[in-house]
């Protein structure tokens, strides 16, 4: 029997406001345990929720982003479940009406682009973090993240593989950090997601029983633990057995999925309007003013980049992949102009050592690296040399023109210098030049390679292989 996938996620991505949702506290990552509480995030009686309107403003953003229909009028609810890092014993979160619903994101997987339906997008507050005693076994409450703002991003049920769900959950990681809504780390859980899958034999349209996927702190380990569970539950299926409905845990030093609890349903939760909190109504002119800030998002900012500059499309899949990346090319374009060239160095040489969203941390500027590849272009260094040039500037941030001339690392050009040495070279190999001669053009490698040695890499390369060629085929 073939099984189809389905896959829906749920996406919660914490907004990088100074201060929590309801409250003054700090959201800083990493501070002492329970340094960042107060009375109204721990829910001590008689204090009361007020809402940051900077967290109104990031959903906002991110409902015009997805194409999302905002509410103009949303209530918080109360979501009712026991646990020790939930100190109020209720979460404040949304349910019926939701700041937006309906909306969608186009994703490509080996390249076939599929729409992909986004159910609700709702805000909430997060629930403290249990640290659990490596020496005893006791766990401790650590309250610094309750209340720090959420966007939780629900997901229509519309993705059919672990690869169209990582691609989804890729292009939405880029989204909230082009909006600067959310820095996106994954492993302080700034952006995280929970997997709702199941199977169903192909042709039948009910849905599976499902289990949801927890503890996933890296692209990797989504696809990992996805690709993972739909084996699980295919063998369960294809012994006859029965997928019992559960939240299960991807445990990614047995890369295998351990059981959590059962499956909550919405009604375990037994929501109810927050009475401490009144409706939030958003108008027109909010969304308005709040629209007329967007950037440039990375869908177009990639078709720009191929219609505009004559990228393809693999290259300017990379270069918008995040917006430091995305800046810091078009910094440097400003100054150099050839963005071909520009992306292809970017490509391999700097993204070699600096990931996309680590851009911000290279001490090679932009500026910098457009005089370093201005200096192939006027000939005054060659593309070998560049690459060592720029490792230079990487580790100890120094203007290319510096480095060249404190290294003597000039391109020789004087077309009689190099004449001289390509002749000598070819008296010494004579045999070469006889197999050159009767038509092994590839040996013409093994000459400039000669002269490249003598010169410490500093010869002309064209200028080397037209005078190569030309005492070649003289008789």
């Amino acid at each position: 029997m073939d099984f189809e996938i389905v896959i829906g996620l749920e996406v919660h991505a914490q907004m990088n406001t100074k201060s929590k949702i309801f409250c003054g506290c700090s959201t800083e990552f990493g501070a002492p345990p329970n340094t960042h509480t107060c009375p109204v995030c721990l829910g001590m009686p008689g204090s009361l929720p007020v809402l940051n309107r900077q967290v109104v403003e990031a959903a906002i953003k991110l409902a015009l982003a997805t194409d999302s229909t905002i509410n103009q009028e949303n209530i918080f609810a109360r979501k009712n479940y026991f646990y020790p890092d939930l100190p109020k014993g209720y979460q404040i979160s949304q349910f019926e009406l939701p700041i937006a619903e309906h909306g969608k994101l186009e994703i490509e997987v080996e390249g076939t682009k599929k729409t992909i339906g986004i159910t609700r997008i709702h805000m909430e507050e997060d629930a403290g973090k249990l640290v659990h005693d490596e020496l005893e076994p006791v766990s401790h409450v650590d309250l610094n993240r309750t209340g720090t703002p959420l966007l939780e991003i629900v997901s229509e049920p519309d993705l059919r593989s672990p690869a169209e769900a990582t691609a989804y959950l890729k292009k939405l990681h880029a989204i909230v950090r082009y909006l600067d809504i959310c820095d996106g780390n994954m492993q302080e859980g700034s952006f995280r997601c929970d997997a709702n899958i199941s199977l169903r034999p192909v042709g039948q349209e009910e849905f599976g029983i499902r289990t949801e996927l927890k503890n996933m702190n890296s692209f990797k380990n989504v696809q990992l633990a996805m690709e993972y569970e739909v084996r699980r539950q295919r063998d369960v299926l294809l012994d006859g057995g029965r997928v019992i409905q559960q939240t299960l845990l991807w445990n990614p030093d047995k890369a295998q999925t351990e059981t959590m609890r059962g499956k909550e349903e919405a009604h375990d939760y037994r929501y109810f309007p927050d009475p401490d909190l009144v409706p939030v109504v958003v108008d027109q002119d909010w969304i308005s003013t709040v629209a007329a800030g967007l950037p440039e998002l990375p869908d177009h900012r990639r078709r720009r980049f191929c219609e505009e500059l004559g990228l393809n499309d693999y290259d300017a899949e990379i270069l918008t992949s995040s917006r430091e990346l995305a800046d810091y090319f078009e910094l440097a374009l400003a100054e150099y102009g050839n963005a071909k060239k520009l992306g292809n160095f970017m490509g391999t040489e700097l993204l070699r050592e600096y990931g996309a969203e680590e851009i911000e941390a290279c001490p090679v500027r932009p500026s910098q690296l457009a005089r370093l590849l201005k200096m192939i272009e006027d000939n005054t260094i060659s593309g070998k040399i560049a690459k060592t040039v720029f490792a230079e500037m990487l580790d100890k941030g120094q203007d290319p023109e510096v480095i060249v001339k404190e290294k003597g690392l000039v391109q020789m050009s004087d077309e009689g210098e190099l004449q001289a040495m390509v002749r000598e070279i070819i008296a010494a190999n004579q045999e070469q030049a006889q197999q050159f001669r009767d038509g092994k053009t590839k040996v013409m490698g093994f000459f400039v390679g000669q002269l490249m040695q003598r010169t410490k890499g500093k010869a002309n390369p064209k200028l080397a292989n037209k005078l190569f060629q030309q005492e070649l085929n003289t008789p």
